[in-house]
């Protein structure tokens, strides 16, 4: 078993969705005496514990979890806000002398923390406002051909339909006169001052997306019908993130009749197939350096992720 003394100042842990990382999470934390911090861009909505594959209450009553269900799906939830409130949870658990287990599939936070984020001058309130407003009366589509004009390169990394990330450039060109993909070409540095181990689990696709199929099934039969019926009566913009979780346009067309229950859990199982290609993707070319374990291994990865921590000799002080 790993011993406290041995292990790292922080451990992240990345992974496609259905990798089984939340079970590693939860085995090390106990272990160590750890806590565990959400770096899942959907996991932070609170109404969609069951369609994001949230832990348990009675996972999260076995060690501290933070950043999960604490966002209103009403809002928008920015790299940049988890960022700060990933850090705050960090210094927290430290004070505690917790040992920090950040655990998740958004790349985007990771990179927030391993490399930092560009420092981006605030937008005035007003401006977002009117934007928001604009999003909602035009449609993404609309406010697309605009960003292609004043930030043609973060338009072309960006889909039409992207409505948060869309108005998020436009805002930053209206207040500062300069593009965003301009500030993000700035040299950034990590907000960590301490080594951190990581891991990245890469399953083989057959077996990961026979996970993803089967998961998505057992979220029909444990209440994500109830879960997107209550969202859908709220009317939320669907450019929010959270109405872009994966399963909610397909059971939300599924109880307005559009289609059979049948038919959208074949289109979200293959959603979530997709997703999970996109995922590993773009963790093979940004996380190089990361510490991969593969799916042959997985019957005892826990043991060979036990045993690779105890070897990596750094110290939580």
């Amino acid at each position: 078993m790993i011993q406290k003394t041995s292990f790292p100042r922080a451990l992240f842990i990345a992974g496609p969705t259905a990798s089984g990382k939340s079970a590693i999470a939860l085995a090390i934390a106990e272990a160590v005496g750890g806590c565990i911090i959400n770096a899942d861009s959907m996991q932070v909505y609170d109404q969609l514990q069951v369609l994001t594959a949230r832990p348990s209450a009675a996972d999260m009553a076995r060690v501290p979890h933070h950043l999960y269900g604490h966002i209103d799906p009403s809002a928008a939830f920015s790299v940049g806000q988890w960022q700060s409130a990933a850090l705050a949870a960090i210094a927290q658990a430290h004070a505690k002398q917790q040992v920090p287990i950040v655990i998740g599939g958004t790349g985007l936070y990771f990179k927030a923390l391993s490399d930092g984020l560009a420092d981006v001058p605030e937008t005035p309130a007003p401006i977002r406002a009117g934007l928001r407003q604009r999003l909602k009366q035009q449609g993404a589509k609309a406010l697309y051909a605009e960003l292609q004009q004043c930030d043609a390169a973060l338009a072309a990394r960006l889909q039409p339909q992207d409505g948060q990330r869309i108005i998020r450039g436009l805002e930053v060109f209206e207040a500062t006169g300069l593009p965003l993909s301009h500030w993000q070409q700035q040299p950034t540095r990590s907000p960590l001052d301490f080594p951190v181990v990581e891991i990245l689990l890469m399953p083989e696709r057959s077996w990961l997306y026979e996970r993803c199929n089967r998961r998505f099934v057992t979220m029909i039969e444990q209440g994500a019908l109830d879960e997107v019926a209550a969202l859908a009566a709220r009317k939320l913009s669907p450019d929010l993130p959270a109405m872009k979780a994966l399963g909610v346009a397909e059971l939300m067309a599924y109880q307005a009749g559009d289609m059979t229950l049948e038919q959208a859990t074949t289109q979200a199982q293959q959603q979530t197939r997709r997703y999970a290609k996109r995922q590993m993707t773009w963790f093979r070319n940004q996380m190089i350096s990361w510490n991969s374990f593969s799916e042959q291994d997985y019957e005892h990865k826990m043991d060979k992720i036990f045993s690779f921590i105890s070897k990596i000799g750094l110290t939580s002080g």
